[in-house]
């Protein structure tokens, strides 16, 4: 199939074709301003190699992550990152071209620190191997994590190796109910402490914080911490993590989803409309009216961070996604885009990489 792939795009390059690279699907609401002919890797599945004593796994791009975590589990390993599943339809391609990271992102990475190493085809059908299976081989490791976030702009991802992280022994969500300002200054407290967190966010007056480590080690924390214990804390945060919280749904008629970034310390912003906060802060969820675009973008810019409009109701005018970039990241972005897609057929309309 690998031979079938490469043969889609050096024909597109020929002819010009604009092509939509496309896993399983299960994030076309985000890729909606991509077009094109599709590029469907959904069957261009598997384990290509794991290695549990090294904590290494390499994958291809098709493999839905449930399968992929499933088998890591039986091994008491994880994906670190917490890449959302989206009910179970996402692909480990997909996971790593919009290089999206869940609740436990602060305190375990990014899942572009997790990759080691990737192979890709570029936009003139060439197979491109990047990185390697250890982190010793570093030849090539930043090119790897470029590709993640990439959105299939700068090539498609063909196979991925991955390091990998024990599963806790166990986890405990303990919930406060303080208001916006106060979770924050709280989840800022905690974080320069030596808690065994690996989750916390708010939203409604509720701060949650997750425990995850040696059972010794979460009992100490929650009796130092205090709280009350959330007996549905694990399940809210695996919806979180998976996208599944209904905040994540269609926003509605003339309003936006906005994925904000920035400073965890920054001080609430844009009161009055539905918002969760993630990361410890560093992560924050609104809808909005469309109409208030450019006060979200200069609020969040204010605070030295940005924001991405994720997903956008019907009516109004299409927003650009990215928050604007200043002028030598955006020419850095461009010359990348020339140098890997020369033809630029890789999911014209879709975000390029935020670097």
């Amino acid at each position: 199939m690998l031979d079938t792939l490469i043969g889609q795009i050096q024909s597109a390059q020929a002819t010009r074709r604009p092509l939509v690279v496309l896993g399983c699907g299960s994030k076309s609401w985000h890729a909606a301003q991509a077009t094109g002919q599709q590029l469907v890797l959904a069957d261009y599945r598997g384990i290509v190699d794991y290695q549990p004593t090294e904590r290494v796994v390499t994958a291809r791009a098709g493999t839905r992550l449930t399968d992929l975590q499933a088998e890591l589990a039986r091994h008491g390993q994880m994906l670190a990152a917490e890449p959302p599943t989206l009910g179970g339809q996402a692909s480990l391609g997909g996971a790593l071209a919009c290089g999206w990271s869940g609740p436990r992102r602060p305190w375990a990475g990014a899942l572009r620190d997790q990759v080691l190493g990737c192979t890709i085809i570029n936009g003139q059908g060439q197979l491109l191997r990047f990185g390697g299976q250890v982190m010793k081989n570093v030849a090539g490791f930043d090119l790897s994590r470029l590709m993640v976030g990439s959105f299939g702009t700068l090539g498609v991802i063909v196979e991925a190796s991955l390091r990998l992280a024990p599963r806790p022994e166990t986890e405990l969500v303990l919930r406060f109910e303080l208001d916006q300002a106060d979770a924050i200054r709280m989840m800022n407290h905690t974080a320069g402490s030596p808690f065994p967190l690996s989750g916390a966010a708010w939203e409604r007056k509720i701060l949650r914080l997750r425990l995850s480590g040696h059972a010794s080690a979460v009992a100490a924390a929650a009796e130092q911490l205090g709280g009350d214990p959330d007996p549905e804390g694990l399940i809210w945060f695996a919806r979180l993590a998976d996208l599944r919280h209904p905040l994540f749904a269609d926003p509605g008629q003339g309003m936006a989803l906005w994925r904000l970034s920035l400073p965890s310390a920054a001080p609430p912003l844009l009161p009055g409309y539905p918002q969760l906060l993630d990361w410890g802060g560093a992560l924050r969820w609104l809808v909005a009216p469309l109409e208030q675009s450019k006060v979200i973008r200069a609020a969040v810019e204010h605070q030295g961070g940005h924001a991405t409009c994720l997903r956008q109701g019907s009516g109004g005018a299409r927003l650009p996604r990215q928050h604007p970039l200043p002028p030598a990241l955006a020419a850095l972005q461009k010359r990348l885009k020339q140098a890997f897609d020369p033809a630029g057929i890789l999911n014209p309309g879709a975000p390029l990489p935020g670097l």
